[in-house]
């Protein structure tokens, strides 16, 4: 059986055979002479042995546990994009179709892309080093979190309301990245309790849903607050709008 042997002097590692332990001879590369050890000499690593119970034989009655990947497929990074695609031209394709979207349509739409949106978001911020939900234990998870990412929209509908503003569009800036803010928490928190990702990946989990919807609002021509708007007066309702009369 071959004996491993270090040079003191070079450090350079090969093996002899044990027919050679204990005896002297020059180092291969720097020609210095150096002892082979012998067998006793030889340090050997046992493998811990497994804990937990075991049977009339010893051995242990608990299967080890595997560690899932979650790996992301093309055809998952496909239809992800092929959602992206469809949400942008059904955005745009509204925003043509009619002057204002109806609040209704908002709301599914918010609700409809939540749960592709955080599993998506899920499947790519996991760390894979610290193992991940699969199976029907996932697919609850993310509904839970997708559920908590669609009411943060109609909390921003609820406050904006709640504090005395007529329309969305009239919602000051301020006010706006006020609402942001408790949406972004909500949906962090959300994110955290339903996923138990870290938070830095929580809060970019909801973002990534947050960016998504407010691109698309904007795309539809929803004027969410008056930095978004297009800036046109228009009467609220019981007003007469006069241009109408002197035209």
């Amino acid at each position: 059986m071959a004996i491993q042997v270090t040079c003191p002097g070079c450090l350079a590692r090969f093996t002899v055979s044990d027919k050679y332990a204990g005896k002297k001879g020059p180092c291969p590369k720097c020609k210095k002479e150096i002892v082979v050890p012998d067998k006793s000499e030889e340090v050997v690593i046992h493998a811990p042995e497994p804990e937990g119970p075991k049977d009339s034989k010893g051995v242990s009655v608990l299967k080890p546990i595997k560690r899932e990947e979650l790996k992301v497929s093309g055809l998952q990074i496909g239809i992800a994009a092929g959602i992206a695609v469809l949400s942008i031209g059904l955005a745009i394709g509204i925003r043509f179709a009619t002057e204002s979207p109806p609040v209704v349509l908002l709301a599914l739409g918010a609700a409809a892309l939540s749960f592709p949106l955080a599993w998506v978001g899920y499947r790519f911020l996991r760390d894979d080093e610290l193992g991940g939900y699969m199976g029907n234990e996932l697919y609850v998870r993310v509904a839970a979190c997708a559920a908590v990412f669609s009411v943060t929209w109609g909390l921003y509908w609820f406050l904006a309301y709640y504090f005395g503003n007529d329309t969305l569009a009239t919602v000051s800036g301020l006010f706006f990245a006020l609402l942001l803010v408790v949406m972004i928490a909500v949906g962090t928190v959300g994110s955290l309790l339903s996923l138990e990702l870290e938070f830095a990946q929580s809060l970019l989990h909801y973002v990534l849903y947050l960016g998504a919807t407010l691109l698309l609002a904007i795309l539809c021509g929803v004027e969410l607050a008056e930095p978004l708007s297009s800036g046109e007066s228009k009467p609220k309702p019981g007003q007469i709008d006069l241009d109408q009369i002197y035209r």
